[in-house]
Order: C-alpha cells, then sequence, then structure tokens
C-alpha cells in the first residue's frame, strides 16, 4: 500500500514526487512510467530552454511559475551541478506593423516583475551581430539546460528518500473506493490512498480510467527542427525569437542555443498522427481516429485555417522553412540546416476549438490530475510540483499514515 502513486515519469511527474517528500517525509511514494527510462517524450524531446514567463497573462499559473521556476531551476542545478547557462534571449521585431506587438509584450513582461530591457536595431546588432531586426526586447533571465539530466536528478532524489519507481509499467485501469485507489497496470496491481495523473500526452485517457471526463482532449503537435552546421553556429550567440503573432497560440521558429552547443532552428507546430508521434511517418488508427472525430479540432482549424497552412508547408518544405529564419538571420542558407529531432506538444484543446491556455490541474476524490501541462512546464516544473502537493488536504484521513 502506497500513500501516492505518480503516473507519468517525466520531469512534472518526478518534481511532484521530489515535491511530495519534501512536505512528507515518511510518506511511500511509486512512480508509475510506461517507458524504459524516465522523460522519454516530451521532457526529453524539448529545446532545453529557462522561459521567462514573458508571454503569458499576468496572474496566470503560467506567468507565476514560469517567473519562479526559472530561478528555483537555475538555483537547483547550481546545487547539483547541472550544467546550464543563464545566457539571455532577445525577441525581435523585423518588420514596421511588429513594434506595436513588441510594445505590448514589454508592456506584459513588465506587469509579470520582469527585468527586461526594450533595445533598438544598433544595441540589437551589439547583442546578435547577424540578427536583422527593428528592435527587441532583451530578457536576461532566459537560459538553457538539459532537462533529461534535471529529471534523472529529482528521479535520484526520489530514490533517496525511499520512494520508488516502476518503469515498463503501463496503467490500465484506474478505481478509486472510498479508502485506497486500486491502479492496474500490464505489471500488476498497485493500491495507494492517493493517485497523481502527470502523464502528459496521455494526461487526458488516464484522467477518463479513473472516471472523470473533462470537456477537453490532449492533441499531439510536432515541432520539427533543423539545426546550424557547426560551422554556422557563430551565427547565434544567444536565444533569438521572433515576435510571436497574437494570433497563433505557437512562438514561431526561432533560434536556440543548446547546452551542447549545437544550435536548434524551429520549430514548426502541425498535428501529428501518433501522440508520441516524432516523424512524419508515425502513425496510429486510435490517436487519428480520436484526434479528427473531435469537434474542437475542426472548430480550431476553422480558426487558424491560413496560420495551419503555413505550418504544413514549412513542414515539408525546406526552402520555406529557411525563408522564415532568414527573417532574423538572413544570412541562413538552405545547405545550412541539418535535420534534428522533433518534439511532441500535449497541448489540450476544449470542445469549443479553444486551447486550455493555462496549466490545468483537476481534482478528484482520491486523485489529481495534471490535464494541461505544455511548455513552459519544464522551466516551472519544480513550482509545478509544489502546487499539486499544495493542493492535497494536510486534514484528511487520506494522510493519517504519512503525517506522523
Amino acid at each position: 500500500m502506497y500513500d501516492f502513486a505518480i503516473v507519468g515519469g517525466g520531469i512534472v511527474g518526478l518534481s511532484t514526487g521530489m515535491a511530495l517528500y519534501q512536505r512528507f517525509p515518511n510518506a511511500k511514494v511509486v512512480v508509475i512510467e510506461k517507458e524504459s527510462k524516465v522523460a522519454e517524450h516530451q521532457t526529453g524531446h524539448n529545446s532545453g530552454v529557462i522561459h521567462s514567463g514573458i508571454y503569458y497573462k499576468p496572474g496566470s499559473f503560467k506567468a507565476r511559475f514560469a517567473r519562479q521556476g526559472s530561478q528555483s531551476m537555475t538555483e537547483f542545478c547550481q546545487v547539483h551541478g547541472i550544467d546550464h547557462d543563464i545566457c539571455g534571449k532577445v525577441i525581435v521585431a523585423t518588420k514596421e506593423e511588429e513594434m506595436p506587438l513588441l510594445q505590448n509584450l514589454y508592456t506584459r513582461g513588465l506587469e509579470n516583475g520582469l527585468a527586461i530591457t526594450k533595445i533598438g536595431a544598433e544595441e540589437l546588432k551589439e547583442i546578435e551581430p547577424h540578427v536583422k531586426g527593428l528592435g527587441a526586447i532583451r530578457v536576461p533571465q532566459a537560459g538553457i539546460v538539459n532537462y533529461r539530466q534535471v529529471s534523472e536528478t529529482f528521479a535520484e532524489i526520489i530514490k533517496e528518500n525511499g520512494g520508488e519507481i516502476k518503469l515498463n509499467t503501463k496503467v490500465e485501469r484506474i478505481y478509486e473506493d472510498s479508502d485506497s485507489v486500486i491502479i492496474e497496470t500490464n505489471r500488476g496491481t498497485f493500491k495507494a490512498n492517493m493517485v497523481i495523473n502527470c502523464a502528459g500526452l496521455h494526461s487526458d485517457r488516464v484522467a477518463a480510467a479513473a472516471g472523470y471526463k473533462t470537456d477537453m482532449k490532449i492533441l499531439p503537435f510536432r515541432g520539427e527542427y533543423f539545426k546550424l552546421k557547426p560551422e554556422k553556429r557563430y551565427l547565434v550567440k544567444h536565444l533569438i525569437y521572433p515576435v510571436p503573432n497574437p494570433k497563433f497560440p505557437f512562438l514561431g521558429v526561432h533560434f536556440t542555443r543548446m547546452i551542447s552547443g549545437e544550435v536548434d532552428a524551429g520549430p514548426n507546430a502541425v498535428l501529428s498522427f501518433k501522440r508520441e508521434g516524432y516523424k512524419k511517418t508515425d502513425f496510429n488508427a486510435k490517436d487519428l481516429a480520436e484526434a479528427l472525430s473531435y469537434s474542437g479540432l475542426w472548430k480550431m482549424a476553422g480558426k487558424f485555417a491560413k496560420e495551419g497552412f503555413d505550418e504544413y508547408v514549412r513542414s515539408f518544405s525546406k526552402k520555406q522553412f529557411t525563408k522564415s529564419l532568414q527573417q532574423l538571420i538572413p544570412e541562413i542558407q538552405e545547405d545550412d540546416l541539418i535535420p534534428a529531432p522533433a518534439g511532441v506538444r500535449a497541448q489540450a484543446l476544449r470542445n469549443d476549438g479553444n486551447m486550455v491556455d493555462d496549466f490545468h490541474i483537476i481534482m478528484g476524490r482520491r486523485s489529481i490530475h495534471v490535464c494541461n501541462a505544455p511548455s513552459p512546464a519544464a522551466t516551472a516544473s519544480i513550482e509545478i510540483g509544489k502546487e499539486v502537493v499544495r493542493r492535497i488536504p494536510v486534514q484528511s484521513h487520506l494522510l493519517e499514515a504519512v503525517i506522523i
């Protein structure tokens, strides 16, 4: 019998396990992960950016947790000797019509409590000599890290505290009753006082398996990248982002220095035909049928028809992908780009076609479900874990065995 069973061994599930031991040091915790290693999906396939929180609605979880998380993630890396670099970021306006949007973003960043500065074209050239822009926002808090390494450290902390991590273990059914939760898996049955669903790309399915129907569905959006050839890495010194299109819920193609020294360029954003579909050829009939039969997808497609078409063009045309990158760095040529691994974003979409804009946590009787945790969830993971654990009712009889 466990006090807490966590479904999902990505960075959010592991940070939640770590937070459980910080609050309940006597707890008996198990993390259930269907893959052979932790951090195999969103966590292990992202760009490794430590985000600042500049983009998000003031007061939202994303804004608060990204701002706080950039600090707590940096401190965690310092304490545990994890390679990281707070290299800073510039968000660049390349067209006159983007200047008011840049100002709006700057105002939002100030509202979110960030120490950012607006700079002109000349100062931008000093920071990023190869970038062409009319103006920019300099965001010194942004950085880079390897989130897989962070997650593995979280996992070690859980095990050091007596927690267990069950790999190759897939959840099939969950039953909540008056005094426990039964979790049936392909490798036996687990019993716990409470289950915490951090299943990422499958979080809606795990919630449904526990009997909770939501007005949202997880849709997988694949982000495809190129990387610069080694001899062209000098073109990028920090993180370089465009001004995001406020009508489209993705940030646009950008340049990301990686902690390994490589430079990623991208991503685009296209619907994946498999929830864990990292290649164009990846296909799962159930996943695709579920997505295509969801009315919310078609409502969203109607809203973003032009933007969605452009994303697919970039997916199949390296020339068009390169043109998007040339808006920021005109020197970039097709031959400078080589294919890089893709990532998949687990984005919750409502029935009305609107994307769930914030981290979303659902409380069950004996369960907590983290049902929307896309970017900047890795940056915010320590703070999300704390928030999940904060919601556990201390006065509840659930924790009689934990609180001594």
